[in-house]
């Protein structure tokens, strides 16, 4: 603790803050990857600390916190309610001002929900309005920004079948196998030109939801540490986990209202099916490096991998529609 408490005022002391007030550094729970601290400082302000960690993990993971940085300035410039950072783009911390409220959970009634999913589409839609120069992951882990979204996206569906050789991780089908249908579904790729803000791991437990007396809001999207510039489609798929976004009419509803086009014709179809793969392998193959529990390794066997194998089916059908 003693070491925890010193690291927090170093950070502090960096970005000219006060420090924190005794007993005022906490952990937070719900984060998978980097290590997450609550700094209560003593002129009452909250920050969160994120610490990258020295363990390995997957290819695209490197320098994750850059990402997260580029994902806090989009979201500045789009008025969207999510952190904003007093880190550097090199550090191996982000320093975060604190958003209010607590994740999405099941104790909000219909009503509740409904409303929030469709102020939830606005907020999207309006993220989706901000680009980027050029494609892919904004920390360069695998490689320069690409000109277009077809080369940054092989790139991307490249590097989780090369973890997956390198973690032996537990498939439901031959990697080779993955990565071919992957890559039969390309073309479609470049039907996407401009480079857009991508959060892309929307599920409940990165929406904060901040109870007001007027009634539930959206506090802060947060955890923005694997967004990419790339397909805004790509967005649906954490946001409507193991689901499909085309069921969920209060948010499409906001996201329209908003400004945001979405079609759901053959080639956003075929696009969702290839960003389901994508995340439901990066899924599957975390589970090596992270070295994730019995419970939790069952869970993924039984529920990912079937959801896999269909966004993989389904490349290939819509493929051969054409």
């Amino acid at each position: 603790m003693r070491d925890t408490e010193e690291r927090a005022r170093r950070v502090l002391a960096a970005a000219g803050l006060p420090p924190a007030r005794p007993g005022g550094v906490r952990p937070l729970g719900g984060g998978t990857y980097n290590t997450v601290e609550e700094l209560r400082l003593t002129d009452g302000r909250r920050y969160v600390l994120k610490i990258a960690p020295d363990a390995p993990g997957l290819r695209y993971e490197s320098r994750l916190l850059r990402s997260e940085e580029e994902f806090c300035r989009a979201a500045a410039e789009a008025g969207v309610p999510a952190p904003r950072t007093d880190g550097g783009p090199a550090a191996r911390h982000t320093l975060q001002t604190h958003c209010p409220g607590i994740p999405w959970d099941d104790s909000l009634t219909a009503v509740e929900q409904a409303a929030l999913r469709r102020e939830l589409g606005g907020h999207v839609a309006r993220l989706h309005r901000v680009t980027g120069p050029g494609f892919g992951y904004p920390s360069g882990a695998l490689g320069p920004l690409a000109p277009d979204w077809r080369t940054a996206f092989t790139a991307m569906t490249d590097a989780v079948p090369a973890d997956a050789r390198d973690y032996a991780a537990d498939l439901p089908c031959p990697v080779d196998e993955v990565a071919r249908t992957l890559r039969t579904g390309h073309n479609v790729l470049e039907d996407v030109t401009v480079p857009r803000a991508v959060h892309f791991d929307l599920w409940p437990g990165n929406i904060l939801v901040h109870r007001t007396p007027a009634g539930p809001r959206v506090g802060g999207l947060v955890d923005g540490e694997r967004m990419f510039w790339g397909d805004p489609l790509a967005d649906f798929v954490s946001l409507a986990l193991l689901d499909d976004i085309e069921k969920d009419q209060d948010f499409l509803a906001g996201y329209r209202d908003a400004g945001g086009r979405v079609r759901f014709d053959r080639s956003e179809r075929l696009r969702l099916a290839l960003y389901r793969a994508y995340l439901y392998l990066i899924m599957l193959v975390e589970t090596v490096p992270r070295a994730a529990g019995a419970k939790r390794r069952r869970w993924i066997r039984r529920t990912v991998a079937p959801a896999l194998v269909a966004a993989l089916d389904e490349i290939t059908c819509l493929r051969l529609s054409s």
